[in-house]
Order: structure tokens, then C-alpha cells, then sequence
């Protein structure tokens, strides 16, 4: 195809789209009038159908209107219906059924906000006032309601549920008062006897009543009547705890009264106000704690208040028992009660801490915590006392026989029941940093045994027979050596004081063996003899003359009789040291007299009446030996 052609095809090509270019404007234009048309018509329509859409919205404006002044109407109507019901269920009051009548309050304080919220209606003002005065009615009734449940409710514990509450190994034994000890009538120490037990606190309320009692504290406190509700709870709940308390036997007692009061009947007024103490905090006030807690969940000041002012009273009766204690005159019996009372508070701290917690509570807390620094202070404060009067004691009666005096026992006894109490002494010691607790109370025994060793030797001295002064204080330096061996004194005094005064246990027998044999030893005994029976001949001739062999054995039997009837009214209470004691003088005397009777016997018998003479034989003097530190009575004639 040549350049020519195609040319022409172009050409043909270009004049096509030229011409579908013109259809297609004509095409536009065309839609361009007849859109323009349309809108003019529209226009036109528009403008004649305004009036018909105004009228439109305005009835669906007026439809609206109608339907909203209906459904308020509707929703007052209703508030009224529920206020109504609400009504019924008030006048006819809590009693038959308490729920409803609490929901009823409940739609009538909604009742009233609804009425509050919508002062534009017209009768807002009357329906609110009257809501209100029935509402103020309503709580009135739920007042009495709460007080009525509460108090037919309440009723005191019977002693024996309380005790039956407590473990066994905490409750008071009914003869305990009768199982005293040489120590002033002191009591085996508790801690001796008792396992640690779990308590378990009475209903003092019955479980299904508290959730009633807390529905209706919560109304009263919604209804701003806290007040009101405070004081019925507060003086209903004070009254049974403190009946409950009386009935238990806890009682008033002043400082006046403990100091007029007998020992014997003070000391058992002790003994119950430990376990008045215990079953008051463990029991009693953790019960009312619980029960505080559940009817005032939710509103915690008022709850930690109200339980404050329940137990106050209580709480101070209790405590000012053990004030009056503390503060009346001190004597050394008194020591053992004043670390029970310490002790008891003691081990109740920690529920004292945890029931007294509050804020509100801190008086009490502090009340109690300040006694128990008092009692611990008059407890030292005894130990001084007791130290000084057991080197001052001045009691003229002497042990006649020469057995342990009772001042010995008692302060033995003492002591062991100071070791009863380690713990406690120790926790006391504490109280005022004195260091080491151990060492203290090592240093503390030691000064007692020191004075009372001072004080035994002054009644020593009473003794016209310095024979009976050493057996007197052999036997009670190793009744006070024996006791501390059996007893936890030993650990804390230490084996060196053990020997020691063994030691001096074993120089006063030697003394008495001295002082008592030493005589009538010498009546066995002749100077210049050859020593054996073989020397001496019939005549005499040995140089010992019969007059003066005679003369021996008579002084020999007088004093002999003499030492047998006075010593065999002595006392060696220890039967292993009494024993010790007449072997060791029979180890000396019975030799000595054998031999005395072997070598003289040839020139008594070659006499008249030897019998006169030889009046024992070595049985007779060991059978009465053996008779020697009995204790017979003093009722015997004495030479």
C-alpha cells in the first residue's frame, strides 16, 4: 500500500470521529434543556408542597407532645401506686414482716427523691411532704423494731456456758483453792497444769437474728437516726455484759477493801479474777466484738464506737481489780498472785491489742497495758521485801530439836516457786531492761539464800548447847543444798555453789562430833597405856590403878545416858543424813569403847559387882546409837 492511501484512510478516519463528536454535543445539549426543565418543575413543586410539610411536622410535633405528657403522666401515676402500696405496708408495721417493710421504705424514699427531683408538677410539694412525714414514721417504728429484737435477744451467759466454752485445761478446778503448799498457801503454779486450748465464744446473739439487726441499723443509718441508734445499742448491749459479769462474780474492789480483806479470802478473789479476766476478753468482749461487727458492717466509726462504750465499764471493773491489787500494801505472800495477775494480762495482750485496737478503744488499751507495767513493778518491788525480811526475820521460836526451821521451808519453798515462774520473771524482768533475765534471777536467788543462811545463823545462837547449834544448822543447810539439787536452782546457782555448801553441810557434822564425843572420848582413853589388853595384868601392874578404871566406865555411863536421852530427842529429818551421822559417830565411839572394855574389863570383873561398872556391852551401845536423832518428845524428864 503506498503513503498516498493510506493518507486517505486517515483522513476518512478523522472525519468519522469529527461527526460522532458533533452527535454527541448535540446529544448533551439536548439533556441539558430537558434537566433544566426538570428543575424548574421540581421547583415549582417544591414550592406548592411547603404548606402541606409544614402542617405535617407540626402534627407529628403535636403527637410527640401528647405521647411525652402521657408517659409522665403514666410514671406519676405510678409513684403514686407504689407510694400507696408503700403506705400499707408501713402502717401496718415491721413486725409481720420485716423485709417487705424495709423495701417498702426503701420505694417510699424513692418515692420522695422522685418528687424532689420534679418540683414542676403541681402537687410535688404535698406528695413530698407527705412522704416524708410517713418516712419519719416509718424509721420511728424501725427503732423500736431494732430495740425489740435486740433486746429480747440479749440475755445474759449463765456462768457454766461460759466455762463450758473454755478448754479443759483452762477451767477453774472448784477445789483449787484448797491445794496449798507450805508456801503461804500458794497454789501450784497453772502454767504446771495447763495446755494451751482454743476458746470458742458463745453466741451471745443467735446467729439468725444479726443479719435482721443489720438490715435495720443500715436503714437507720440512711435515715441519718445514728444517734438514736447508738444509744439503744450502746445501753442494751453495757446492761447484759455487765449482768453477765456479775453473775461470773466479778466485783468491785478497792484498795481499802484488799487491805482489810483476810489473806486467805483476798487470794481466792485473786484466783477467780485470773479467770474472770480470761473468759471476760476471750469470751465476753471477743463475743461482743463479733456480733458489733456483723450488725454494723459498712460503717466502721460508728462500729468501732458503739463497741468502745458497750465493754467500757466492764472493761474498767475488771481492770481496777487489779489496780486496787497492786496498789495495796505489799508483803512477800502476795508475790505469786501479783505474777499470776502480770501473767494473765500478759498472755491476754495480744487479744487486748486486737480487740481494743480502734481508736476508740485506746483508753481501755492503755488502762491495760499501764497495769500490767504497775503489777510488774510491785512484783520487783516485793522481791526486795521478801530478801529483807528473810534476813530481819525475827521469830524467837526455836526449833527445840534442832530440825529445819520453818522459815527455811518457807523460803525453799519460795524459791521453787519463783523457779515455777522462769518465763514469766523473765517477760518481767524485761519490763525494765535489766539485762540478762537468767543472770537476774540467779543474782536474785543467790541473795535470798545468802540472807536466809545469815538469818539461820542468828537463830543458831538461841542454842545453849553448841552440840545442838551445829546439827541445827546441818540440817538446814542440807535441806536448802537437797531442795536446790531436786530444783531448777541448780542450773541457775550452779554446781560450785552445790559443792560448797556441801562442804559446810559436812564441816557443822564434823563440828557436832567435835563438840558432843570429844568428852566422853577421853574417858576411853588412858595416858601412858601400852595400848593392848596383853600389857596390863591382874594386879594392876600396868600403872592403871582398878580405882580409876572404875571411875572411867561410871563417867563413861553417865555421860553416855546423858547424850543418849537428850540427842535421841534431836532431830536429823533426812533419814540418809541421819544415818550418815550415826555411822560416822559409831565409827569413832564403837572402837574406842571396844577396845576400852577389852583392855579393862579383867580388873572390873576380878572386883565386886562388875555389872555396876560395865553397864553396856558394844551391842548395846550400837542398838542405841541407832536411837540417836529420833525426835522423841520433849515430855521426858531431862538431866
Amino acid at each position: 500500500m503506498g503513503v498516498p492511501q493510506a493518507m486517505e484512510i486517515l483522513r476518512e478516519r478523522a472525519e468519522s470521529i469529527r461527526e460522532s463528536l458533533h452527535k454527541s454535543q448535540t446529544i448533551t445539549d439536548s439533556m441539558v434543556a430537558i434537566l433544566g426543565s426538570f428543575d424548574h418543575r421540581l421547583s415549582a413543586l417544591e414550592t406548592a408542597m411547603r404548606p402541606t410539610q409544614i402542617r405535617t411536622h407540626s402534627i407529628r410535633r403535636a403527637h410527640e407532645n401528647i405521647d411525652k405528657t402521657l408517659k409522665a403522666a403514666e410514671v406519676i401515676l405510678g409513684q403514686f401506686d407504689l407510694s400507696r402500696k408503700a403506705e400499707a405496708k408501713i402502717l401496718r408495721g415491721p413486725h409481720e414482716d420485716l423485709e417487705s417493710y424495709l423495701e417498702a421504705i426503701d420505694q417510699l424514699r424513692s418515692t420522695a427523691n422522685f418528687f424532689k427531683s420534679n418540683k414542676s408538677f403541681k402537687s410535688s410539694d404535698g406528695v413530698l411532704n407527705h412522704a416524708n412525714n410517713l418516712l419519719a414514721k416509718a424509721i420511728s417504728k424501725l427503732e423500736d423494731e431494732f430495740r425489740q429484737i435486740l433486746t429480747n435477744h440479749s440475755k445474759p451467759i449463765e456462768p457454766d456456758r461460759l466455762i463450758d466454752c473454755l478448754p479443759n485445761s483452762l477451767r477453774p478446778s472448784s477445789g483449787s483453792s484448797g491445794n496449798q503448799s507450805e508456801a503461804g498457801g500458794k497454789p501450784e503454779h497453772p502454767s504446771k497444769t495447763l495446755d494451751v486450748g482454743v476458746c470458742k465464744p458463745p453466741a451471745l446473739i443467735p446467729p439468725r437474728v444479726l443479719p435482721l439487726l443489720h438490715d435495720l441499723a443500715q436503714e437507720m443509718v440512711q435515715a441519718g437516726h445514728q444517734q438514736q441508734l447508738f444509744r439503744t445499742y450502746r445501753d442494751t448491749r453495757a446492761s447484759v455484759l455487765e449482768h453477765s459479769l456479775r453473775k461470773l462474780g466479778v466485783e468491785k474492789l478497792s484498795k481499802d477493801d484488799a487491805q482489810r480483806m483476810q489473806w486467805e479470802v483476798l487470794e481466792a478473789k485473786i484466783g477467780n479474777w485470773i479467770h474472770y479476766m480470761r473468759i471476760a476478753v476471750k469470751l465476753l468482749f471477743a463475743g461482743e466484738k463479733k456480733i458489733c461487727d456483723q450488725v454494723f458492717d459498712g460503717v466502721d466509726s460508728l462500729r468501732d464506737q458503739i463497741f468502745a462504750e458497750v465493754t467500757a465499764n466492764s472493761m474498767a471493773l475488771l481492770l481496777s481489780f487489779g489496780e486496787a491489787i497492786a496498789k495495796s500494801k505489799r508483803s512477800p505472800e502476795k508475790l505469786f498472785v501479783l505474777l499470776d495477775m502480770y501473767e494473765i494480762l500478759r498472755e491476754l495482750q495480744p487479744e487486748i491489742t486486737d480487740l481494743f485496737g480502734s481508736k476508740a478503744c485506746i483508753e481501755m488499751r492503755e488502762y491495760a497495758f499501764s497495769l500490767t507495767k504497775r503489777l510488774a513493778q510491785t512484783a520487783q518491788e516485793t522481791f526486795g521485801d521478801f530478801e529483807e525480811a528473810v534476813e530481819k526475820d525475827a521469830t524467837k521460836t526455836a526449833v527445840l530439836d534442832g530440825t529445819v526451821h520453818p522459815l527455811t521451808s518457807y523460803v525453799i519453798n519460795y524459791v521453787k516457786f519463783l523457779f515455777d515462774y522462769q518465763s514469766t520473771l523473765r517477760q518481767l524482768f524485761q519490763e525494765f531492761n535489766e539485762g540478762e533475765a537468767d543472770a537476774h534471777l540467779a543474782a536474785l536467788t543467790t541473795r535470798i539464800m545468802t540472807a536466809l543462811q545469815s538469818n539461820l545463823d542468828g537463830k543458831s545462837k538461841q542454842y545453849k548447847d553448841p552440840a545442838l547449834t551445829q546439827l541445827f544448822l546441818m540440817n538446814n543447810i542440807h535441806y536448802i543444798v537437797r531442795s536446790v539439787r531436786r530444783s531448777e536452782a541448780k542450773d541457775l546457782l550452779g554446781d560450785d555453789w552445790v559443792q560448797i555448801h556441801r562442804r559446810i553441810v559436812q564441816q557443822h557434822a564434823n563440828q557436832y562430833k567435835r563438840i558432843s564425843w570429844a568428852k566422853i572420848l577421853q574417858c576411853l582413853t588412858i595416858q601412858g597405856s601400852s595400848g593392848g589388853a596383853g600389857g596390863m595384868g591382874s594386879d594392876g601392874s600396868s600403872g592403871i590403878s582398878r580405882a580409876m578404871v572404875k571411875d572411867r566406865f561410871k563417867t563413861f555411863n553417865v555421860q553416855f545416858e546423858e547424850l543418849h536421852q537428850r540427842q535421841s530427842q534431836w532431830t536429823v529429818p533426812d533419814s540418809e543424813l541421819r544415818e550418815s551421822l550415826r555411822l560416822a559417830v559409831a565409827e569413832v565411839v564403837l572402837p574406842a569403847y571396844r577396845s576400852f572394855i577389852k583392855r579393862c574389863r579383867p580388873l572390873i570383873e576380878n572386883g565386886k559387882n562388875p555389872m555396876k561398872y560395865i553397864r553396856f556391852s558394844v551391842e548395846d551401845i550400837e542398838r542405841m546409837l541407832n536411837e540417836f536423832f529420833e525426835g522423841k518428845t520433849w515430855s521426858e524428864p531431862k538431866r
